[in-house]
Order: C-alpha cells, then structure tokens, then sequence
C-alpha cells in the first residue's frame, strides 16, 4: 500500500526517516506542480466573522487595523503605513475592543474550515495567532511599539494578556472539533541580523503568553509548528520548553547546520532555504535555481527532521518568478522525492 503525504509527514514528526524527502508551504504558485502531488499539509484558519475590506482592497482586522496589498509582493499585504489605531499604550483599554465570541456556532464553524480537507492525505494544522508582538506593532507601528515595550512593558504585558485571553478562548472552543494533527503558532520578532528585542525581554514580556497557548496543544499532546522569520535562533530553547517541534522557515542567516547537528530529528527543520539569495532573484538560471534546491535538501534532509519549504516571491504579473517556482517544484519532484532511495 502506498504511503500518503500524510503518513509521510507523520514519519518526519515522529523522528523517524521518511520515504521522500515533504513539502510544506507551496507558495504562491501552487499550481505549477505538474505532477499535482497532495499537500502533506493544510493549514485550516476558521473565519468567524464576516470578512472586511477596505477601499484599497486589503482586509480589516478584527480590532480594526487596516491592511494593504502590494503590487510587488504579488498582492500580500501589510499594515496600511501612518494608519495605526494605537499611539499611547496606557490607553490601550479605550482603543483595543475585542469582539463578543458569544452565541458562536463553535462546531459548525470548525466542520466548514475542514470541510475541503482529504484527512487521509494530507494532516491537519491549525492554531491560535499568538503573534504577540506582531499585533503589538500592527497597532502601534515599529517605533513606538518598541518604545512601548521599553517604557511601559506592564502595559504591553496587559495588552498582550488580553489579546492572548480572546486567542486562547478561540482555540479552545475551536480544537476539539477540528482534531487537527499539528498545532501552530508565530511571532515574526526579529530581523535578518538579530531579534527586535533581548531574550531577557522575550521571557519577561512575552514567553508567559506563548506558554499559554502552548499549552492548548501539549494537553492533547499535539506537536507544535513555531512560525518565526529572521534571525531568531536565540529563541529555541525557550520554544523547546514549552512543546515546539517544527520550526518554519528556519531561515538561512540562522546557523542551521549547526542547529540540526545539535538537536538532530529532535527539532524539524522547515525551509532552509535562501529566499532571497541568488535562486531568488529575477533573472537566475534555471541551472543556477535546480543546484539550490539539489545543495538545500543534500545539507538538511540526511536522516530526516527536515521539509523543503521554498518560495519563490514576484511582484505581480511576474512571468520569470513563475518560471522559477517552476523549476524549484520540478526539480523538487526530480531530486527530494526520490532522495532517500538513493541514499540507500
């Protein structure tokens, strides 16, 4: 019988050696795979009300941040810039309304986002935002959110308490009826050079409310999947101690040899790959774009703890981003899917 996405998945999660090397986050060119292989994957995000958009197209929050598409990110979007709702964090209370979860349909809610989900091909992946320091800045901007968190990090911590109460009651009520196989959680807070912030000032502000939602997941024993960019590697063993498993996309300017040689299957790495170096840009070679993704799964893939996750970004109309997603798929199907058998 032959093995699922799914199963294949579960193998790299469970430390053991997969029969192909997985592929997690195929974006934003999904379908230039022409073998049209399932995802191993689906993350599901519940909407629980009703989608808002502004003049410019971008979505609305619930707390009623404005968000922009961009042209040269082929449409992904952004808080609107000089639009915050938030520029005194001691009056956080006046401005940060939390909308009523009351008389929520949890049950139906959570069937209609996994509606479309084949759970015997690909697992399920689901979580609360938790991307503290995210929303901090996407109400306050940069500047002032880190000024914030330096002059009055009790009210951060206050706001951040009552953003993580609305999450967790969310993921709570929403879990047990989604059964999802991973849980997910994030917080973009550091750059390509280092964290925006000290780790001394991770585990005062922000570690609590992360243990929080964490611990929606260990209760059922559910491996946790850490969304964090840049250069955050200072954080792991924060992350390991409250259930992280999977880290994406495990960037190139963290030292990521170093990372698997030191936890091996222990810590999945997903992603590995250099966005923006030379694969990335607009007018690589095809053989220059096939050789990156041969060197990123030949460094990371060897014993397992490893999925491929590389994407390739284009401002909009871009036909040479398209041609390069395909070659990094193609070679993908070629070289990852085949790469354990010829280890032997």
């Amino acid at each position: 019988m032959t093995m699922t996405e799914r199963e294949n998945l579960l193998r790299v999660i469970n430390g053991q050696e997969p029969g192909w090397v997985p592929r997690k986050g195929i974006v934003p060119y999904a379908d230039l795979d022409p073998e049209q292989h399932k995802p191993c994957c689906v993350g599901v995000m519940p909407e629980l009300f009703p989608p808002k958009v502004n003049a410019k197209g971008g979505r609305i929050d619930v707390f009623g941040v404005e968000y922009e598409p961009t042209d040269s990110t082929d449409g992904m979007q952004l808080p609107q810039p000089n639009n915050f709702i938030l520029d005194d964090i001691t009056k956080w209370r006046d401005v940060i309304k939390a909308p009523s979860l009351e008389g929520i349909d949890w049950r139906a809610i959570a069937e209609k986002s996994v509606e479309r989900v084949d759970r015997k091909e690909s697992c399920v992946q689901f979580g609360g935002s938790s991307g503290f320091f995210q929303t901090l800045v996407n109400f306050m901007g940069f500047t002032e959110g880190l000024i914030a968190l330096q002059e009055e990090p009790e009210e951060c911590m206050a706001l951040i308490d009552y953003i993580c109460d609305y999450q967790e009651t969310i993921a709570r009520n929403l879990i047990g009826y989604i059964k999802p196989d991973i849980y997910s959680m994030g917080d973009d807070n550091a750059t390509a050079r280092s964290p925006f912030f000290s780790i001394d000032m991770y585990r005062e502000i922000f570690k609590p409310f992360h243990v929080r939602m964490a611990k929606v997941a260990t209760e059922l024993g559910l491996p946790i999947d850490m969304h964090d960019c840049g250069r955050c590697e200072d954080f792991i063993e924060d992350w390991r101690e409250y259930g992280v498993k999977i880290w994406n996309p495990a960037q190139v300017m963290n030292d990521l040899v170093g990372i698997k040689k030191k936890y091996g299957n222990d810590l999945i790495l997903t992603g590995c790959w250099d966005s923006s170096g030379p694969a990335g840009w607009p007018h690589s070679t095809e053989d220059l774009v096939r050789q990156a993704v041969r060197d990123c799964i030949d460094t990371f893939a060897p014993g397992g703890g490893f999925c491929f996750w590389a994407s390739v970004y284009g401002a909009k109309g871009d036909d040479l981003a398209k041609q390069r997603a395909f070659w990094v798929t193609d070679e993908y199907n070629k070289y990852g899917r085949t790469f354990y058998q010829k280890q032997g």
